[in-house]
């Protein structure tokens, strides 16, 4: 399968949109948010999240504690935890470009516990793929866009040009079955 275009930017920026108005609409008192994307793909979309929210945001680093270490190393595009306020008590939402198994948002939780104990713990995506293998589910969604195991949905949010905003399907690399 050659890779195809399937959202553009506009449709994306709706869906941003739609994920700001349901974290607002459920939070009133967005200055006591912290979005933390999951890096690296949720880092952009949590900064735009916070910018359009007025709240804090910062970035979870999930490479030590993934589940796939030995397989899978430490990316060179490698992105240290920064959280701008402390944990204890904090409403937290988790933000990512694409949920799918559901272990990289476990990750992203151990990371998150390692630096203390939040009130709540949400999750936003922009895109549900489908395919959970663990008890995990967005508690805001931007997109739904069931894809089978052998395809992948490939995320590219531009920091400087949001008109360069795209989702791609692309063959998924072959995998070995855990």
């Amino acid at each position: 399968m050659a890779q195809s275009k399937i959202i553009g930017s506009s449709e994306i920026h709706a869906a941003i949109e739609r994920l700001a108005a349901a974290i607002a609409d459920r939070h009133t008192a967005p200055a006591k948010l912290l979005l933390l994307g999951i890096a690296n793909g949720g880092v952009e979309l949590a900064r735009r999240l916070a910018q359009k929210l007025r709240a804090r945001h910062g970035t979870v680093d999930i490479s030590f504690h993934r589940d796939d270490i030995a397989r899978q190393p430490i990316p060179k595009e490698f992105a240290p935890t920064q959280i701008p306020a402390d944990v204890d008590g904090a409403c937290v939402i988790l933000v990512d470009d694409v949920l799918f198994s559901g272990r990289t948002v476990k990750a992203a939780l151990d990371e998150l516990f390692d630096h203390g104990r939040a009130a709540t713990v949400e999750l936003a995506v922009l895109v549900d793929r489908g395919g959970r293998r663990l008890p995990i589910s967005a508690d805001y969604l931007g997109l739904s866009l069931p894809t089978p195991c052998q395809e992948k949905i490939v995320v590219s949010l531009h920091a400087t040009d949001a008109t360069r905003d795209s989702i791609w399907i692309t063959p998924a690399k072959a995998q070995t079955k855990i």
